[in-house]
C-alpha cells in the first residue's frame, strides 16, 4: 500500500465507523474509482483497533461508571447505570448470534455496488423519516430490555453493505422515542462489543494465515483511524441537535445517486 492509499482508507474507515455514512459505500470508492486493490487483512485488524481505541478513550468515564454499576448489579444492587450496560448486553446478542450464519450469505448474494448504492439509498431515506417523525423524548438510560433487543436486530441489518451500523442504529433509537444525541450515545456504546468482537476475529484469521505484515502500514493506518474517529465522534455528538440529521441524509441520497451514475456508465 502506498502511503496515500493508507492515510486515504484509514481516515475513510474512522470517519465512517460512526458517522451514519455508510463505511461500505466509501471503502468501494477508491477501488471503482481508483483501482486500488483490498487493503488485506491485516490493515483491517489495525484500523479496527484504532477505531476501538477511539470509542473507548471518548467514552472511558461513561464505561468504567457503566461496568462499576453492572458488577453491582450480580449482588443485587441495580442503577440506571446496570440496567444501561444490560441493555448493551441484550443489543450485542443478535450480533454473536445472526452474524457468522449471515456472513456467507452476504459475501455470496449482497457484495455489489449495485446493493451498496440502493442500501445507501433507502436506509438513508429511513434515517430521514425517523429524524423528521420520531417524538425523540427520551435518554438511553429509559431503553428496558425489548428496546434493547430492537436495537440489537436493526444492528445486525448493517450486514448488508451501504446500511451502515451506526446509521441504522440511530435511526432505530429516533424511532424508539430516544432524542438524537441519546441514540448516537448509545449506538457507540454498543459499538464496543461488536468492533471488538470482529477486532479478535480478524485478528484470529490474520494470526493463522500467511499474510505478510507491513507494521509501519499497520501502525500508520491505526494512529490515523484512532485520530479520526475520536474527532468524528466529538464533533457529531456536538452538531447534530442543531443539525439534526438531515446533511446525513443529503449526503447519502446524493453519493447513492452518484454511485448509481458511475455504476451505469462503466
Amino acid at each position: 500500500m502506498s502511503f496515500i492509499e493508507i492515510v486515504v482508507l484509514a481516515i475513510i474507515q474512522g470517519l465512517t465507523e460512526f458517522l451514519p455514512i455508510s463505511s461500505s459505500a466509501h471503502l468501494l470508492l477508491p477501488s471503482q474509482v481508483l483501482g486500488w486493490q483490498d487493503q488485506g487483512l491485516a490493515f483491517d485488524v489495525a484500523v479496527h483497533v484504532g477505531t476501538l481505541l477511539a470509542v473507548v478513550i471518548y467514552f472511558r468515564k461513561d464505561i468504567v461508571s457503566l461496568l462499576a454499576g453492572w458488577f453491582k448489579s450480580f449482588s443485587g444492587t441495580h442503577s440506571k447505570e446496570s440496567r444501561l450496560t444490560w441493555c448493551i448486553v441484550v443489543a450485542t446478542i443478535p450480533f454473536v448470534i445472526l452474524a457468522p450464519l449471515l456472513k456467507d450469505i452476504v459475501e455470496v448474494y449482497l457484495r455489489s455496488a449495485w446493493v451498496i448504492a440502493t442500501s445507501t439509498i433507502v436506509f438513508g431515506l429511513l434515517l430521514w423519516y425517523a429524524d423528521v417523525k420520531a417524538k425523540q423524548i427520551k435518554d438511553e438510560f429509559a431503553l428496558n430490555w425489548k428496546s434493547a433487543l430492537i436495537l440489537g436486530l436493526a444492528q445486525i441489518t448493517a450486514v448488508i453493505p451501504g446500511t451502515s451500523r451506526s446509521g441504522i442504529t440511530i435511526t432505530a433509537g429516533l424511532l424508539l422515542g430516544l432524542d438524537k444525541k441519546s441514540a448516537a450515545r448509545f449506538s457507540f456504546l454498543m459499538s464496543i462489543p461488536v468492533i471488538s468482537m470482529m477486532g479478535l476475529y480478524y485478528s484470529f484469521e490474520l494470526a493463522t494465515g500467511d499474510e505478510v505484515v507491513d507494521w509501519n502500514a499497520l501502525l500508520s493506518g491505526a494512529a490515523l483511524s484512532f485520530i479520526s474517529a475520536y474527532a468524528c465522534i466529538f464533533f457529531f455528538l456536538k452538531i447534530i441537535e442543531r443539525m439534526g440529521m438531515m446533511p446525513f441524509v443529503i449526503y447519502r441520497l446524493l453519493l447513492g445517486v452518484g454511485l448509481i451514475a458511475f455504476l451505469s456508465l462503466s
